[in-house]
């Protein structure tokens, strides 16, 4: 039995579309669904910027040494993309877990808090933060995404609609709880925001060498100062940032059959097979040679 009207919308989309436990893809590009009917092993996956929003059941995430659990109508918002370690911890085939990831659109959400804020300023000091929080969904926020998925068989409401609930669902997240913890993330001068251009300049070539400097200055930080909002925000350096980025990277080859255990590491930057398959285990819990017969 659905726990809340947003579960019962969820489990009528989800039931019988596919037998297998995971994710499920939505009519709105940004939504995605996921329904699970046991408790799962800890996995990693690089999360985006993300509203991820447990309806039933409960999941726990870890990024660094920090656990953050949600429950029933808790939410998890990611501000930068995050290799996250997670985990669902309550579910079963007759109360499954029923969750909804809604992509952030940041543009989109800095232009609701121009409107909010207007004459406002945030200092330097508010923009240090953590890059993931957890918060409770609100009545009127939860009332948004039971309206998106409402409109997942109408295309031409889902079209028009769309945005303007999107917008009203950001604007009710901002005047909550977790509001400024919200705005210090995606503030246009954040250092979450900062970070994040050095993430994407890791992400455009995983196996390249950068150092600190050129991290730095993509930034706009010194190099000292891009070293500790960077760990703040992601809970890991940067080295042990890309090495995360190209032990996943590796395992989408692995898994997609793409390449072999010595081409997976040559790809993603490592001169040392034996190095590769060391580190692989110990992130993944599992040899890559394994991964790769198991694809």
């Amino acid at each position: 039995m659905p726990t809340s009207p947003l579960a019962a919308a969820i489990d009528a989309y989800t039931r019988g579309r596919h037998s297998a436990d995971g994710f499920y893809a939505t009519e709105l590009a940004p939504l995605r669904l996921m329904r699970v009917a046991g408790q799962t092993l800890p996995q990693y996956a690089l999360y985006t910027p993300t509203l991820c929003l447990t309806v039933q059941g409960a999941k726990q995430a870890m990024l660094g040494d920090a656990l953050f659990n949600y429950s029933a109508m808790e939410f998890l918002i990611v501000s930068v993309d995050l290799p996250i370690l997670g985990r669902v911890t309550q579910a079963s085939s007759e109360v499954p877990f029923l969750a909804l990831i809604l992509s952030l659109d940041i543009k989109l959400l800095q232009e609701v808090i121009t409107q909010l804020d207007a004459g406002t300023e945030m200092s330097a000091a508010d923009h240090a933060a953590h890059g993931v929080f957890v918060g409770q969904l609100d009545t009127q926020a939860a009332d948004c995404l039971l309206r998106l998925m409402q409109l997942l068989d109408d295309p031409r409401g889902l079209a028009m609609l769309t945005p303007s609930i999107v917008r009203e669902l950001y604007y009710w997240l901002l005047k909550g709880k977790q509001g400024q913890a919200l705005r210090r993330l995606v503030a246009p001068d954040s250092h979450a925001l900062r970070i994040a251009e050095a993430i994407n300049l890791m992400q455009a070539d995983v196996a390249a060498t950068l150092g600190i400097e050129r991290l730095a200055s993509r930034a706009g930080m010194s190099a000292s100062s891009f070293h500790a909002h960077f760990k703040s925000i992601t809970s890991v350096t940067p080295l042990q940032y890309q090495k995360q980025l190209r032990l996943l990277q590796a395992r989408r080859l692995l898994q997609a059959r793409a390449a072999n255990v010595s081409q997976a590491a040559y790809q993603v930057g490592y001169e040392s097979a034996s190095q590769f398959s060391r580190e692989y285990a110990r992130m993944f819990g599992t040899p890559p040679s394994r991964e790769a017969t198991a694809s």
